[in-house]
């Protein structure tokens, strides 16, 4: 059978480099901002890497890869890199309103170990650092952003911009299995304070939070207080769900380590991939609590950059 699409193009790519199990590939990439679905807190995303090499096991963007008619379990082992971004990326900013909302990374962290040789996430930074009056969030696993803060400064003199460090837990150990090519939780508490210390708005995200793995309390309340003494200003996070492509990976995980959880897990995502209305709101409730005794915004920004354009309504919230 043909392929066709975005299977047409993954078959397509050109070999960039190999390194370990890891395949580097060149996407060509007919555009590089896409619609966010309808309920989403910003408008437009950009991913400029398709696969991710953290390798993360409850990641829901595994089930990009079937869409290219690969397996699953290839999301970290085969990384394309998006062709041609920048140059894509000022085209198709012409086309849109500067009041709708960008996020950067929300289902491939833009500063995964492929960004250190191919520089995607650089060059569209680049592009935002040359305009004005853009709503910008940035989702990261990586210490590698601050490689990135002089830019990042400029881009915020410019357009409104939060910078939101994932840290799923700060048990390292449970980080290792969970997320086994992430930086640690110790190397991003750092980058947040490097962020926080060179002006920029950052924040940080418990997220997903796992029932009987990552929602404890006492664990979501020591996270507060790293993000807060790191010099984050919003703390927030949201619960996991499963994807059949996640699960496929996530269910050994359990089945391994946490025999106990596993059938749990598998009954409970077993007719949804989402959690239940009130175990949300519960988590919801705790992580309140949390913010309230550090001082932690949910996430709003309330700074005007020095160089934006015109006032323009509600500021950027992710």
């Amino acid at each position: 059978m043909a392929l066709v699409g975005i299977a047409r193009m993954a078959a397509q790519s050109t070999l960039l480099e190999a390194k370990r199990q890891v395949e580097y590939l060149e996407m060509p990439a007919r555009s590089i901002l896409n619609r966010s679905k309808p309920g989403m807190p910003f408008q437009w995303t950009i991913n400029p890497y398709r696969g991710c090499e953290f390798g993360c096991k409850y990641c829901y963007a595994r089930y990009t890869f079937e869409f290219m008619e690969l397996p699953v379990t290839d999301f970290e082992d085969r990384i394309f890199a998006k062709s041609a971004s920048a140059h894509l990326l000022a085209q198709e900013l012409r086309r849109i309103d500067r009041r709708e909302q960008i996020a950067i990374g929300t289902a491939t962290d833009p500063y995964q170990p492929a960004e250190r040789r191919y520089g995607r996430t650089r060059s569209i930074l680049e592009v935002f650092a040359r305009e004005k009056g853009w709503r910008l969030g940035m989702v990261t696993k990586s210490d590698l952003v601050t490689r990135d803060i002089d830019l990042l400064r400029e881009v915020a003199r410019r357009n409104v911009l939060s910078i939101h460090m994932t840290i799923t837990t700060l048990d390292e150990k449970l980080a290792r299995l969970l997320e086994p090519r992430a930086p640690r939780p110790a190397l991003r508490l750092e980058a947040v304070r490097k962020l926080s210390e060179a002006g920029l708005a950052v924040g940080v995200t418990a997220k997903p939070v796992m029932p009987a793995l990552t929602d404890g309390e006492r664990a979501l309340d020591r996270l507060g207080k790293a993000a807060k003494d790191a010099g984050a200003r919003s703390f927030h996070g949201g619960a996991v769900f499963l994807t059949p492509s996640a699960l496929q990976v996530f269910l050994p995980l359990l089945e391994r380590h946490f025999p106990l959880l596993a059938p749990l897990y598998r009954e409970q995502f077993a007719q949804s991939a989402y959690l239940g209305r009130a175990y949300k709101d519960a988590l919801q409730v705790r992580l309140q609590k949390i913010r309230e005794r550090y001082g932690l915004d949910v996430g709003t920004l309330d700074y005007k950059p020095e160089l934006w354009v015109e006032e323009q309504g509600v500021l950027f919230q992710m």
